[in-house]
Order: structure tokens, then sequence, then C-alpha cells
């Protein structure tokens, strides 16, 4: 919640800077690039939520971080499986054998049990860094297609929309369906 006002509040004051370098410039006239026809910033936005659900690379790259999640899942439902086996084997036939192989399968199941735990924390730092990976690669694709596609400097700010920071948002600068669009006409370009 901290880190959430910490954002909110640097977010403002970097708009009160903005605001404050724009009214008390020594430059009496406007550039294009900051100013519209009202005299204000134009700022844009889109809504990430419906980049995520029609950007065909992102639905991709999701797609393969969950059938790699999926691939986990069994490798260690295998290892919890072999463990249960043998735990029940013990169980099983404890009775009929001597102390020292008690003690040599309880080591075993010991083994087996580090095993396991080494193993799920591996693939899970695995998989959290393909994630990483591969959310920078289609975040860095946005960027690329929005700094072309802003290449008039019609706005000066191009924002994604997050419920948490935007209370406001006037449509008319909603450009999410031409960027959608526009993603989805490269990547098809460059598959």
């Amino acid at each position: 919640m901290k880190s959430i006002s910490w954002i909110v509040n640097g977010v403002l004051a970097v708009a009160v800077i903005v605001l404050f370098v724009l009214h008390f410039s020594t430059n009496s006239t406007p550039t294009k690039a900051s100013i519209n026809d009202k005299g204000g910033v134009k700022i844009a936005y889109f809504e990430i939520d419906s980049i995520q659900n029609s950007y065909e690379f992102f639905k991709e790259v999701k797609s393969s971080l969950q059938v790699k999640d999926m691939e986990n899942t069994k490798q260690l439902t295998n290892l919890k499986n072999e463990y249960i086996a043998k735990y029940q084997e013990l169980q099983k036939n404890a009775q009929f054998l001597s102390q020292a192989e008690v003690a040599s399968r309880q080591q075993d199941l010991v083994k087996a049990e580090k095993n396991y735990t080494a193993k799920e924390q591996q693939l899970s730092q695995e998989l959290q860094e393909e994630s990483f990976k591969r959310l920078q690669e289609v975040k860095k694709k946005i960027e690329v297609f929005l700094a072309n596609y802003n290449k008039n400097k019609e706005f000066a700010f191009i924002l994604s929309s997050n419920a948490d920071l935007m209370y406001y948002k006037d449509t008319t600068y909603d450009i999410t369906a031409d960027i959608i669009k526009g993603l989805n006409a490269d990547y098809k370009s460059k598959k």
C-alpha cells in the first residue's frame, strides 16, 4: 500500500514540475510537441488489459509461459509421487526390515524431500526469470511501436491505464484500438 502511495506522489510531483516549467518558461511560443491548440499538454493512454487480451505476441508469450509452468508442475508431481511411493513402501515393509535398513530408507526419504524442495525452487526461479525476460520483450515491442506511432510528436505522454493510478480519463485520447491493430500487424509482418 505504501508503494502505491509513493508512486502516486511521484507522479503528482512530476506533473507539478512539468506544469510549473510550462507555465513559467521564458519561451513565449509553445512548441507543437508539448502544447495542443487549446493550450494544454496532450496525453494519450491505452488500456493495458486490452493489450494483454488482444495483442497476439503477448498471448503467445503467455501461452508459452503457461506450458512451461505445466511442465514444471508435471516434473514436481512425478518427484512427489516417487517420494510418496517410497514412503508408503517403507510404512508397509518397516516391520520386516532391520533397524539399519529402516534408517537407510528414512535417509533416502529425507534426500528425496530435499531434492523435491531444491527442484521446486530451481524451477520456480527459472520460470520467474523466463517470465521477466519474455515480458520485457513485450514491453520493448510496445515501446518501439509507440515511439513510431508518435513520431509526429502529437502526444507529450502516452500512459498505460491502471485503475489504481488513473481516476479520470477522457476517452477521446484512448488509443488502445490503434495500438492493438498496429502491434498485431507489426507482429504478423515479422512472423
